[in-house]
């Protein structure tokens, strides 16, 4: 993400250990965490080289899925090499935060964990069923108040245009009503991209999928944006992080961001 582009970039795992949205074709590897030994080295190899940042962001997925003793360890390490490390951030699951205790997730806020990027996706179920996500709306707000009663914050991922044509409207009100019962630090919006040979590409050639067009994406963001009544920061990414927009922090620039999008509509 580009608000990590001044973290320590620290990879920990290697893949994903779900692996199985329709939407995504990233790895064709299973899941590993990265030897101890090369984590320590590069973690030498910063320290050597001498730097004033004060925070991690763990790369490889979702490395927050790692136990919460590998965690843990993880943290004591970094700590030892960089003692001016504050926080330390990463990529994780909704059920990557299940099987950690609430004891578990205050002591790892306590090591500095902080900040986690969620792939949340959709506040619809039947969406997270056909693609897959491995998880329900439910597990959602269970687990990230989890999150919240841990003093853990974190961002969230939502997808724009997941649900397929013809259901814009009603994933970005069920998405907003969702996320409006929880407290994001950020909100990063993507948009749907299907990758070749994913399993979403094989819906979509069968005709059990079809993407939305361009005004129905933006009235899809319209939609969630006139929804969403949480203070937060909204990033949006057109098509890949390199992209990334800052739409604006709620609801100080909500109006604005608003009226921006009702523009692009009348011009598409």
């Amino acid at each position: 993400m580009p608000y990590e582009a001044n973290s320590i970039l620290l990879q920990v795992t290697v893949a994903c250990t779900w692996n199985k949205c329709k939407f995504c074709g990233m790895y064709e590897y299973p899941f590993r965490p990265s030897p101890v030994s090369e984590i320590e080295a590069d973690l030498q190899e910063v320290a050597r080289y001498g730097t004033s940042a004060d925070r991690v962001h763990l790369v490889g997925a979702n490395p927050f899925a790692l136990s919460f003793a590998k965690l843990r360890d993880l943290a004591d390490m970094i700590h030892k090499y960089l003692p001016q490390v504050k926080s330390i951030g990463g990529f994780g699951r909704i059920t990557d935060i299940t099987p950690k205790t609430d004891e578990q997730l205050k002591e790892l806020r306590s090591l500095g964990y902080d900040g986690i990027i969620i792939g949340a996706e959709s506040g619809d179920d039947a969406t997270l069923e056909f693609m897959n996500k491995g998880f329900k709306t439910k597990d959602t707000l269970e687990q990230l108040q989890r999150l919240e009663r841990a003093g853990i914050s974190y961002d969230l991922n939502h997808m724009n245009g997941l649900a397929g044509a013809g259901k814009g409207k009603f994933h970005a009100m069920a998405s907003a009503e969702l996320y409006n019962k929880l407290h994001p630090r950020i909100i990063n919006i993507t948009e749907l991209n299907v990758n070749a040979g994913s399993a979403l590409e094989k819906e979509i050639q069968s005709g059990n999928f079809q993407e939305p067009d361009l005004a129905e994406r933006l009235e899809e963001q319209l939609v969630f944006i006139e929804n969403l009544k949480i203070p937060t920061v909204v990033y949006f990414f057109p098509n890949n992080p390199s992209g990334a927009l800052v739409v604006g922090a709620f609801p100080r620039d909500k109006e604005k961001v608003i009226k921006n999008l009702q523009n692009a509509l009348t011009r598409n």
